[in-house]
Protein backbone atom coordinates (compact mmCIF):
# COMPACT_ATOMS: atom_id res chain seq x y z
CA UNK A 1 0.00 0.00 0.00
CA UNK A 2 1.43 3.45 -0.81
CA UNK A 3 2.06 5.91 1.63
CA UNK A 4 -0.67 8.59 -0.08
CA UNK A 5 -3.19 5.42 0.29
CA UNK A 6 -2.20 4.72 3.73
CA UNK A 7 -2.51 8.76 5.09
CA UNK A 8 -5.97 8.86 2.91
CA UNK A 9 -6.88 5.65 4.52
CA UNK A 10 -6.57 6.67 7.60
CA UNK A 11 -6.69 10.15 7.91
CA UNK A 12 -3.85 10.55 10.53
CA UNK A 13 -2.89 14.51 9.74
CA UNK A 14 0.64 13.72 11.37
CA UNK A 15 1.03 11.59 8.18
CA UNK A 16 -0.07 13.85 5.44
CA UNK A 17 3.00 15.82 3.06
CA UNK A 18 3.22 19.34 3.65
CA UNK A 19 4.01 20.80 0.86
CA UNK A 20 7.38 23.34 0.57
CA UNK A 21 5.26 27.06 0.17
CA UNK A 22 2.60 25.63 2.97
CA UNK A 23 5.58 25.12 5.72
CA UNK A 24 7.23 28.36 4.29
CA UNK A 25 3.62 30.33 5.35
CA UNK A 26 3.31 28.34 8.44
CA UNK A 27 7.04 29.66 9.81
CA UNK A 28 6.32 32.31 12.35
CA UNK A 29 8.43 34.86 10.73
CA UNK A 30 7.22 34.57 7.43
CA UNK A 31 4.88 37.83 7.88
CA UNK A 32 7.52 39.74 9.40
CA UNK A 33 9.85 39.17 6.29
CA UNK A 34 6.94 39.92 3.84
CA UNK A 35 6.05 42.68 5.97
CA UNK A 36 9.39 43.93 6.00
CA UNK A 37 9.37 43.55 1.77
CA UNK A 38 6.07 45.76 1.72
CA UNK A 39 7.60 48.41 3.92
CA UNK A 40 11.19 48.29 2.00
CA UNK A 41 9.31 48.73 -1.11
CA UNK A 42 7.67 51.46 -0.08
CA UNK A 43 10.51 53.47 0.72
CA UNK A 44 12.04 52.55 -2.36
CA UNK A 45 9.30 54.49 -4.50
CA UNK A 46 8.18 57.22 -1.76
CA UNK A 47 12.13 58.35 -0.75
CA UNK A 48 13.75 57.61 -4.15
CA UNK A 49 16.49 60.05 -5.15
CA UNK A 50 16.68 60.77 -1.49
CA UNK A 51 19.76 58.73 -0.78
CA UNK A 52 18.07 56.47 1.32
CA UNK A 53 19.50 53.87 -0.49
CA UNK A 54 23.00 54.65 -0.85
CA UNK A 55 25.31 52.69 1.00
CA UNK A 56 25.53 55.09 3.90
CA UNK A 57 21.64 55.17 3.73
CA UNK A 58 21.54 51.76 4.41
CA UNK A 59 23.74 51.69 7.34
CA UNK A 60 21.90 54.20 8.82
CA UNK A 61 19.04 52.56 8.79
CA UNK A 62 20.36 49.19 9.78
CA UNK A 63 21.95 50.86 12.80
CA UNK A 64 18.45 51.98 14.24
CA UNK A 65 17.27 47.90 13.92
CA UNK A 66 20.04 46.82 15.12
CA UNK A 67 19.98 48.56 18.27
CA UNK A 68 16.14 47.62 18.80
CA UNK A 69 17.16 44.18 17.43
CA UNK A 70 19.29 43.32 20.22
CA UNK A 71 16.96 43.21 22.49
CA UNK A 72 14.04 42.17 20.27
CA UNK A 73 15.63 38.98 19.62
CA UNK A 74 16.42 37.86 23.60
CA UNK A 75 12.49 39.02 24.48
CA UNK A 76 11.79 37.08 21.01
CA UNK A 77 13.23 33.74 23.42
CA UNK A 78 11.59 35.26 27.24
CA UNK A 79 8.49 35.69 25.29
CA UNK A 80 8.64 31.96 23.72
CA UNK A 81 9.14 30.56 26.53
CA UNK A 82 6.10 32.30 27.72
CA UNK A 83 7.18 35.65 30.09
CA UNK A 84 7.37 39.10 29.27
CA UNK A 85 10.36 41.58 30.85
CA UNK A 86 9.29 45.38 31.15
CA UNK A 87 12.95 46.33 32.60
CA UNK A 88 14.70 46.08 29.53
CA UNK A 89 14.19 49.53 28.54
CA UNK A 90 15.44 50.35 32.38
CA UNK A 91 18.17 48.07 32.20
CA UNK A 92 19.79 50.09 29.33
CA UNK A 93 19.70 53.41 30.58
CA UNK A 94 20.60 51.61 34.02
CA UNK A 95 23.71 49.60 32.52
CA UNK A 96 25.12 52.56 30.70
CA UNK A 97 24.57 54.51 34.18
CA UNK A 98 26.83 51.61 35.73
CA UNK A 99 29.19 51.99 32.79
CA UNK A 100 30.35 55.36 32.44
CA UNK A 101 30.53 56.15 36.87
CA UNK A 102 32.68 53.86 37.45
CA UNK A 103 34.96 54.60 34.37
CA UNK A 104 34.69 58.47 34.62
CA UNK A 105 33.82 59.43 38.03
CA UNK A 106 36.10 56.60 40.30
CA UNK A 107 38.85 55.78 37.71
CA UNK A 108 38.29 52.74 36.50
CA UNK A 109 40.08 50.96 33.52
CA UNK A 110 36.77 50.74 30.60
CA UNK A 111 37.08 47.15 31.07
CA UNK A 112 36.60 46.98 34.47
CA UNK A 113 33.45 48.68 34.11
CA UNK A 114 32.02 47.27 31.09
CA UNK A 115 32.16 44.23 33.06
CA UNK A 116 30.96 45.61 36.56
CA UNK A 117 27.96 46.89 34.19
CA UNK A 118 27.33 43.29 32.64
CA UNK A 119 27.35 41.66 35.63
CA UNK A 120 24.99 43.80 37.60
CA UNK A 121 22.82 43.51 34.76
CA UNK A 122 22.81 39.46 34.93
CA UNK A 123 21.99 39.80 38.72
CA UNK A 124 19.08 41.91 38.27
CA UNK A 125 17.69 39.41 35.38
CA UNK A 126 18.18 36.33 37.83
CA UNK A 127 16.45 38.10 40.58
CA UNK A 128 13.46 38.76 38.30
CA UNK A 129 13.54 35.08 37.18
CA UNK A 130 13.62 33.99 40.69
CA UNK A 131 11.12 36.12 41.76
CA UNK A 132 8.75 35.13 38.90
CA UNK A 133 9.49 31.21 39.45
CA UNK A 134 9.40 30.77 42.92
CA UNK A 135 6.71 33.57 43.70
CA UNK A 136 4.21 32.32 41.09
CA UNK A 137 3.73 36.13 40.63
CA UNK A 138 3.18 36.94 36.24
CA UNK A 139 6.31 38.49 35.10
CA UNK A 140 4.63 41.38 33.78
CA UNK A 141 4.05 42.87 37.40
CA UNK A 142 7.34 41.44 38.45
CA UNK A 143 9.74 43.03 36.13
CA UNK A 144 7.51 46.55 35.69
CA UNK A 145 8.08 46.87 39.43
CA UNK A 146 12.09 46.46 38.34
CA UNK A 147 10.93 48.81 34.92
CA UNK A 148 10.88 51.79 38.19
CA UNK A 149 13.13 50.94 40.70
CA UNK A 150 16.06 50.56 37.91
CA UNK A 151 15.01 53.91 36.13
CA UNK A 152 14.92 55.50 39.74
CA UNK A 153 18.34 54.14 40.48
CA UNK A 154 19.18 55.44 36.78
CA UNK A 155 18.48 59.12 38.14
CA UNK A 156 19.72 59.29 41.62
CA UNK A 157 22.77 57.54 41.52
CA UNK A 158 24.27 59.90 38.51
CA UNK A 159 23.16 62.81 40.68
CA UNK A 160 24.20 61.46 43.54
CA UNK A 161 27.35 61.10 42.10
CA UNK A 162 27.78 63.84 39.38
CA UNK A 163 24.89 65.84 40.60
CA UNK A 164 23.53 65.26 37.23
CA UNK A 165 21.32 62.93 34.99
CA UNK A 166 24.11 62.77 32.16
CA UNK A 167 27.77 61.51 32.69
CA UNK A 168 29.79 62.60 29.61
CA UNK A 169 33.83 61.65 29.20
CA UNK A 170 33.71 57.96 28.30
CA UNK A 171 35.52 58.60 25.24
CA UNK A 172 38.29 59.63 27.64
CA UNK A 173 38.72 56.35 28.66
CA UNK A 174 38.62 54.53 25.80
CA UNK A 175 41.97 54.82 24.02
CA UNK A 176 43.81 51.39 24.47
CA UNK A 177 41.39 49.53 26.67
CA UNK A 178 40.96 45.88 25.49
CA UNK A 179 37.42 45.71 25.78
CA UNK A 180 36.11 48.60 24.12
CA UNK A 181 36.37 47.56 20.46
CA UNK A 182 33.79 45.04 20.98
CA UNK A 183 31.37 47.93 21.53
CA UNK A 184 32.45 50.20 19.10
CA UNK A 185 34.28 51.43 15.36
CA UNK A 186 33.19 49.11 12.23
CA UNK A 187 33.87 45.54 11.38
CA UNK A 188 35.12 44.57 7.68
CA UNK A 189 36.93 48.04 7.22
CA UNK A 190 39.78 46.53 5.15
CA UNK A 191 36.94 44.49 2.75
CA UNK A 192 35.17 48.09 2.44
CA UNK A 193 38.28 49.80 1.25
CA UNK A 194 38.96 46.93 -1.16
CA UNK A 195 35.51 47.54 -2.96
CA UNK A 196 36.55 51.37 -2.80
CA UNK A 197 39.83 50.79 -4.46
CA UNK A 198 38.41 48.44 -7.26
CA UNK A 199 35.25 51.22 -7.47
CA UNK A 200 32.26 49.04 -5.98
CA UNK A 201 31.65 51.33 -3.19
CA UNK A 202 31.70 55.36 -3.31
CA UNK A 203 34.30 57.41 -1.84
CA UNK A 204 34.44 60.36 0.02
CA UNK A 205 36.96 63.31 -1.07
CA UNK A 206 39.32 61.81 0.58
CA UNK A 207 39.24 58.93 -0.80
CA UNK A 208 38.54 56.82 1.52
CA UNK A 209 34.93 54.43 1.48
CA UNK A 210 31.67 56.25 2.24
CA UNK A 211 30.69 53.66 4.42
CA UNK A 212 33.58 52.28 6.85
CA UNK A 213 32.40 49.27 7.44
CA UNK A 214 29.86 47.26 9.42
CA UNK A 215 29.27 49.07 12.75
CA UNK A 216 29.42 46.91 15.95
CA UNK A 217 25.92 47.10 16.53
CA UNK A 218 25.31 45.64 13.05
CA UNK A 219 27.41 42.72 13.75
CA UNK A 220 26.00 42.24 17.40
CA UNK A 221 22.34 42.09 15.89
CA UNK A 222 23.20 39.40 13.14
CA UNK A 223 25.21 37.51 15.81
CA UNK A 224 22.78 37.22 18.43
CA UNK A 225 20.14 36.31 16.02
CA UNK A 226 22.14 33.42 14.50
CA UNK A 227 22.85 32.29 17.92
CA UNK A 228 19.11 32.75 19.05
CA UNK A 229 18.46 30.24 16.12
CA UNK A 230 20.58 27.96 16.40
CA UNK A 231 19.62 28.05 20.52
CA UNK A 232 15.76 27.59 19.17
CA UNK A 233 15.77 25.32 16.26
CA UNK A 234 18.98 23.16 17.08
CA UNK A 235 19.50 22.30 20.52
CA UNK A 236 17.77 20.81 23.59
CA UNK A 237 17.67 23.82 25.52
CA UNK A 238 15.33 25.41 22.64
CA UNK A 239 13.25 22.38 22.95
CA UNK A 240 13.10 23.62 26.58
CA UNK A 241 12.06 27.06 25.67
CA UNK A 242 9.48 26.36 23.04
CA UNK A 243 8.31 23.42 26.00
CA UNK A 244 7.76 26.08 28.35
CA UNK A 245 5.86 28.34 26.68
CA UNK A 246 3.70 25.66 25.43
CA UNK A 247 2.51 24.08 29.26
CA UNK A 248 5.15 25.00 31.86
CA UNK A 249 3.46 22.11 33.96
CA UNK A 250 3.60 19.48 30.78
CA UNK A 251 7.14 20.33 30.38
CA UNK A 252 8.27 19.99 34.02
CA UNK A 253 6.12 16.26 33.90
CA UNK A 254 8.55 15.33 31.51
CA UNK A 255 11.54 16.32 32.82
CA UNK A 256 12.22 19.59 31.60
CA UNK A 257 13.86 22.27 34.32
CA UNK A 258 11.38 24.90 33.37
CA UNK A 259 12.74 27.37 36.24
CA UNK A 260 16.31 27.14 35.13
CA UNK A 261 14.94 27.67 31.60
CA UNK A 262 13.04 30.84 32.84
CA UNK A 263 15.39 32.27 34.81
CA UNK A 264 18.38 31.82 31.99
CA UNK A 265 16.23 33.75 29.84
CA UNK A 266 15.66 36.68 32.13
CA UNK A 267 19.57 36.46 32.55
CA UNK A 268 19.96 36.70 28.75
CA UNK A 269 17.84 40.16 28.18
CA UNK A 270 19.60 42.05 30.96
CA UNK A 271 22.52 40.66 28.95
CA UNK A 272 21.41 41.98 26.16
CA UNK A 273 20.22 45.19 27.37
CA UNK A 274 23.12 45.62 28.81
CA UNK A 275 24.70 45.53 25.32
CA UNK A 276 22.47 47.93 24.04
CA UNK A 277 23.67 50.25 26.70
CA UNK A 278 26.93 49.82 25.83
CA UNK A 279 26.78 50.31 22.20
CA UNK A 280 25.55 53.51 22.81
CA UNK A 281 27.62 54.44 25.30
CA UNK A 282 30.84 53.99 23.29
CA UNK A 283 29.25 55.77 20.27
CA UNK A 284 28.21 59.13 21.73
CA UNK A 285 31.22 59.05 24.79
CA UNK A 286 28.39 59.41 27.76
CA UNK A 287 25.44 57.72 29.15
CA UNK A 288 22.06 59.45 29.95
CA UNK A 289 19.47 58.35 32.83
CA UNK A 290 16.77 58.47 30.05
CA UNK A 291 18.05 56.23 27.54
CA UNK A 292 15.95 53.17 26.73
CA UNK A 293 12.90 55.11 27.19
CA UNK A 294 9.91 52.96 26.22
CA UNK A 295 12.35 50.19 24.39
CA UNK A 296 10.47 47.40 26.65
CA UNK A 297 7.41 47.96 24.70
CA UNK A 298 8.87 48.26 20.84
CA UNK A 299 10.78 45.25 21.30
CA UNK A 300 7.37 43.52 22.32
CA UNK A 301 5.67 44.73 19.25
CA UNK A 302 8.97 43.68 17.26
CA UNK A 303 8.50 39.94 18.26
CA UNK A 304 4.58 39.79 17.83
CA UNK A 305 5.34 41.24 14.44
CA UNK A 306 7.77 38.66 14.03
CA UNK A 307 5.08 35.77 14.65
CA UNK A 308 5.69 35.18 18.42
CA UNK A 309 2.02 34.51 20.20
CA UNK A 310 1.75 36.64 23.41
CA UNK A 311 0.57 33.45 25.02
CA UNK A 312 4.12 31.67 24.88
CA UNK A 313 5.21 28.51 22.97
CA UNK A 314 5.77 30.11 19.84
CA UNK A 315 7.78 32.53 17.38
CA UNK A 316 11.15 33.33 15.81
CA UNK A 317 14.20 35.14 16.81
CA UNK A 318 14.51 35.67 12.72
CA UNK A 319 10.65 37.00 12.85
CA UNK A 320 11.85 39.20 15.92
CA UNK A 321 15.01 40.53 13.53
CA UNK A 322 12.53 41.29 10.89
CA UNK A 323 10.16 42.93 13.30
CA UNK A 324 13.42 45.29 14.35
CA UNK A 325 14.19 45.78 10.67
CA UNK A 326 10.73 47.31 9.92
CA UNK A 327 11.11 49.87 12.87
CA UNK A 328 14.73 51.10 11.65
CA UNK A 329 13.56 51.66 7.89
CA UNK A 330 10.24 53.73 8.94
CA UNK A 331 11.85 55.44 11.17
CA UNK A 332 14.76 56.36 9.05
CA UNK A 333 12.47 56.31 5.99
CA UNK A 334 10.15 59.19 7.74
CA UNK A 335 13.54 61.12 7.99
CA UNK A 336 14.26 60.52 4.19
CA UNK A 337 11.11 61.79 2.85
CA UNK A 338 10.62 64.76 4.73
CA UNK A 339 7.53 63.81 6.41
CA UNK A 340 6.86 65.92 9.54
CA UNK A 341 7.97 63.63 12.37
CA UNK A 342 5.25 64.78 14.22
CA UNK A 343 3.47 62.34 12.79
CA UNK A 344 5.98 59.58 13.42
CA UNK A 345 4.03 58.03 15.75
CA UNK A 346 1.05 57.55 14.02
CA UNK A 347 2.90 56.51 10.75
CA UNK A 348 5.17 53.74 12.59
CA UNK A 349 1.65 52.81 14.43
CA UNK A 350 -0.50 52.13 11.24
CA UNK A 351 3.02 50.03 9.26
CA UNK A 352 3.42 47.90 12.31
CA UNK A 353 -0.78 47.04 12.49
CA UNK A 354 -0.68 46.36 8.88
CA UNK A 355 2.15 44.00 8.74
CA UNK A 356 0.34 42.20 12.13
CA UNK A 357 -2.59 42.06 10.27
CA UNK A 358 -0.37 40.52 7.19
CA UNK A 359 0.89 38.21 9.43
CA UNK A 360 -1.93 36.80 10.84
CA UNK A 361 -3.85 36.67 7.88
CA UNK A 362 -1.06 34.70 6.51
CA UNK A 363 -1.12 32.23 9.47
CA UNK A 364 -4.76 31.77 9.14
CA UNK A 365 -4.30 30.93 6.06
CA UNK A 366 -1.62 28.43 6.23
CA UNK A 367 -3.34 26.80 9.20
CA UNK A 368 -6.72 26.19 7.49
CA UNK A 369 -7.77 22.86 7.26
CA UNK A 370 -6.70 20.87 4.24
Amino acid sequence: MSEATLNKDTGDERLQRVSPVKKTLSRPEFGAVSGAILVLAFFAVAASGTGMFSGSGIVNFLEVSAQLGIIAVAAALLMIGGEFDLSIGSMIGFAGILIAIPAVQFGWPLWAALLFAFSFAMAVGFVNGMLVVKTGLPSFIVTLGFLFILRGLAIGLPRLFANRTQIGGVHDTMAGDWLAPLFSGYVGTGLFQWLADIGLLATNFAGNPAVEGIPASVAWWVALTAMATWVLLGTRFGNWIFACGGDKNAARNVGVPVNTVKVSLFMFTAFSAAIYAALQVMDTGSADSMRGMLKELEAIIAVVIGGALLTGGYGSAIGASFGALIFGVVQMGIFYTGINTDWFQVFLGAMLLIAVLFNNYVRKKALEAK
